[in-house]
C-alpha cells in the first residue's frame, strides 16, 4: 500500500476538488435512479387504483420527468469532472516519468528491455486511470449509498435493516475481498505474460531481417501463437469467474429485492404504508444494487494496479540513481580524438557463459577510416554502444581521448555521430532537419555542407529551395537523398568521429557508389567507423576489422589482408563476383 500512497495519493490531494466533485455527482446520479424507480413504481400502482382526479397523479408523474432528466445531467457532469481530472492525472504521470528517465535515456537499456519500457509507458500508467474511474468512484459512492439506504429503512423498522445490512454486505465487502484473493494470481500471470509478449514483439521487430534470414519465421510465429493462446486461457477463466460472480450478485440482489417486496407488503397490511408503496420500495432496489454490484468489478483490480505500480516504481528508481558525473565537451576545441580499445571483455548477462565480445584491441587515431565486419550478431552492434557510453565494460577498457565514454554522458554526442541505415527525417523543411545537427547554425553554414554532400544544386531547383517540406520520415526523397540530407546534418554537427551503420543499404549499385564517394570526401578529416556486411570501398579504409562471435578474426588494411589472408581474398571475390588479381 505504500506505492499507493506515493503514486495515487498525491495526486488525490491535489485534485481533491475535482474528484469529490466526480464522487458526489455519482452518488447523485444514483440516488436519482433510485428517486427515478421509487416515483416510477408508486406511479404505476396509483394508477391502477383509479384515482378519482388525475391530479392525483400530476405530482408523481413531474416527478418522473425530474428525476429521468436529472439522472442523465448528474451521470453526463460526473463523467465530464471525473474524466476531466483523471486524464490530467494520467498526463502529468507520464510527463513526470518521461522527465525522470530522459536525462538518464542513453543508459536506461542497460537496465530495462524495451518491452518492459513499452508496457509501462504506454499500459501501466494508462492502466492506471482505472484506479480511479472504476475503483474510487465507483467504491465511495457505493459505500455513500449503503449508508444512505439503510439509514432509510432503519427509519420505518430497524430490524428489518439488519437483515438488509447483512445481504448488502455480502455485495459490498465479502464478494469484492474473496474476488481480490481469487483473480489475484491469475491476473499478475496475464500481466507477466503480457509484458513477456511485448518484449518478444519488440525483440523479434528489431531482428525481423535475421528471423527470415535463418528462415525460423514460421518457429516465431508458432511461439507467439503459442503465448498468445495461453494468456487466453487465463483470460478465459477470468471472464469465467467474472460471469459466475454476476450470477451470484445478481441471486443475492434478487433475495433483497424479493425481501424488500414482503417488507413493504407487511408493511401495508400493518398499515404503515398506502397499498402504492409496494411497487416504489421493490423497484427501488434495482438501481441501487445495481450501484453497489460495481464494487466487486472495482476491487478485483487492485492486484494488477499494484503490478502496474512497481513497474513504474522501479523506473522511476533508476531514474532517481545519482547520475554518472559528466564531462561538458566544446567539440570545436577538439583537435584530435584518439580511440584506444584495450582487453575489451564484455556479456550482457553476468550468468551466461559466452561473451559478446572477447579480448578485444584496438587502436584507433584521429582521421582513421575503419571498416568494421562480421555476420548478424557477431558483436558489431555492441562494440559501438561500448563506444558510445551506453554499455558499460566487463573487463578490460575503451577511451575517446583518454577518457571512458560512459563518463561523458550525453555529452559523448558532441564527439560522435551516427548515420544510421534509415536515418529519421521530420515532416519539416529540409533547413529544420539539417539544422538539428545546429540550432545555431547560419543559413551560410546550411549551404555550405548542402555542397559538400552534393544536394545544393539540387535543392536550389526545388520551388521551395530549403523550405521545402521533407513529409513524414522524409518520403518526399528517394533514399539517397534522405542519406544525403542526414549527413549534412552530421557535418553541421562537426563531430570528431562519424559511426556509419550500414547507411547504403537497400540502394542501387549506382547511387551507393555516388553516395560513398560523397561520404568519404565529406568525412575525409574525421573518424569514421564503418558498419558494414560487404567489401565494397575497402581500398579506402585504413583498417578492416572482420569481427566473429565477439573475436576479431581478421585485421589489417585491404591490401595487407589481400596479400596475406586466403578467407579474405575469397569474401572479397564473393563480394565482388568477380576474380581477384
Amino acid at each position: 500500500m505504500n506505492l499507493f500512497k506515493v503514486y495515487i495519493t498525491p495526486y488525490l490531494k491535489e485534485y481533491i476538488k475535482s474528484i469529490v466533485l466526480a464522487i458526489f455527482f455519482s452518488v447523485l446520479t444514483i440516488a436519482t435512479s433510485a428517486l427515478l424507480a421509487f416515483t416510477s413504481g408508486y406511479l404505476i400502482s396509483r394508477a391502477s387504483l383509479r384515482p378519482e382526479t388525475i391530479l392525483l397523479l400530476y405530482v408523481p408523474i413531474v416527478g418522473v420527468r425530474t428525476f429521468g432528466i436529472s439522472r442523465a445531467v448528474f451521470q453526463y457532469i460526473e463523467r465530464l469532472t471525473g474524466h476531466n481530472a483523471v486524464l490530467k492525472i494520467v498526463s502529468a504521470m507520464r510527463v513526470k516519468l518521461y522527465e525522470m528517465i530522459e536525462p538518464q535515456a542513453l543508459f536506461i537499456h542497460n537496465h530495462f528491455k524495451t518491452g518492459d519500457l513499452l508496457g509501462t509507458l504506454a499500459d501501466d500508467i494508462e492502466h492506471l486511470q482505472d484506479v480511479y474511474i472504476r475503483t474510487i468512484f465507483p467504491t465511495i459512492s457505493a459505500l455513500v449509498i449503503l449508508f444512505m439506504s439503510t439509514m432509510t429503512i432503519a427509519v420505518f423498522d430497524w430490524k428489518f435493516t439488519i437483515w438488509i445490512l447483512f445481504c448488502l454486505c455480502l455485495i459490498v465487502f465479502i464478494y469484492p475481498i474473496f474476488s481480490l484473493y481469487f483473480l489475484k494470481s491469475r491476473q499478475l500471470n496475464q500481466k507477466m505474460r503480457h509484458t513477456k509478449q511485448y518484449e518478444t514483439l519488440t525483440d523479434s521487430l528489431f531482428g525481423l531481417r535475421d528471423w527470415m534470414i535463418s528462415r525460423k519465421s514460421e518457429q516465431f510465429i508458432g511461439d507467439f501463437y503459442n503465448a498468445q493462446m495461453k494468456i487466453n486461457d487465463i483470460n478465459r477463466s477470468i471472464v469465467f469467474w467474472t460471469q459466475s460472480r454476476g450470477f451470484q450478485l445478481q441471486l443475492i440482489s434478487g433475495i433483497v429485492m424479493v425481501s424488500i417486496a414482503i417488507w413493504s407488503s407487511n408493511m401495508v397490511q400493518a398499515e404503515e404504508f398506502a397499498p402504492a408503496y409496494i411497487a416504489a420500495f421493490t423497484l427501488v432496489t434495482l438501481p441501487i444494487l445495481e450501484g453497489m454490484i460495481q464494487v466487486s468489478h472495482a476491487v478485483d483490480r487492485v492486484s494488477s494496479y499494484v503490478e502496474s505500480l512497481k513497474r513504474i516504481d522501479k523506473i522511476q528508481a533508476f531514474a532517481h540513481e545519482k547520475p554518472v558525473k559528466t564531462i561538458s565537451i566544446d567539440a570545436a576545441s577538439i583537435d584530435h580524438v584518439n580511440i584506444e580499445v584495450n582487453n575489451l571483455q564484455y556479456r550482457y548477462d553476468q550468468q551466461q557463459q559466452a561473451y559478446a565480445l572477447q579480448n578485444i584491441t584496438l587502436s584507433v587515431k584521429q582521421g582513421e577510416k575503419i571498416a568494421l565486419l562480421g555476420k548478424s550478431g557477431a558483436g558489431k552492434s555492441t562494440l559501438i554502444q561500448l563506444l558510445q557510453g551506453t554499455l558499460i565494460p566487463n573487463e578490460g577498457m575503451v577511451t575517446i581521448g583518454g577518457v571512458s565514454p560512459s563518463s561523458f554522458g550525453e555529452h559523448i554526442y558532441d564527439l560522435i555521430s551516427v548515420l544510421n541505415q534509415k536515418p529519421y527525417l521530420f515532416a519539416t523543411s529540409i533547413e529544420n532537419n539539417i539544422r538539428l545537427g545546429n540550432e545555431h547554425a547560419s543559413k551560410e553554414e546550411i549551404i555550405e555542407v548542402m555542397q559538400q554532400v552534393g544536394l545544393a544544386d539540387y535543392i536550389e531547383s526545388l520551388p521551395k529551395r530549403l523550405e521545402t517540406q521533407m513529409e513524414e520520415t522524409g518520403q518526399r526523397f528517394s533514399g539517397g537523398e534522405r542519406q544525403r540530407i542526414a549527413l549534412a546534418r552530421i557535418l553541421l554537427k562537426d563531430t570528431p568521429i562519424v559511426i556509419l551503420d550500414e547507411p547504403t543499404i537497400g540502394l542501387d549499385p549506382l547511387t551507393e557508389a555516388t553516395l560513398l564517394n560523397t561520404i568519404f570526401t565529406a568525412l575525409k578529416n574525421k573518424t569514421v567507423i564503418w558498419i558494414t556486411h560487404h567489401l565494397v570501398a575497402m581500398d579506402r579504409m585504413d583498417q578492416v576489422i572482420f569481427l566473429d562471435n565477439g573475436l576479431v578474426t581478421m585485421k589489417g588494411s585491404h591490401h595487407e589482408l589481400i596479400k596475406t589472408n586466403k578467407r579474405y581474398r575469397q569474401l572479397f571475390q564473393m563480394d565482388r563476383g568477380g576474380l581477384v588479381h
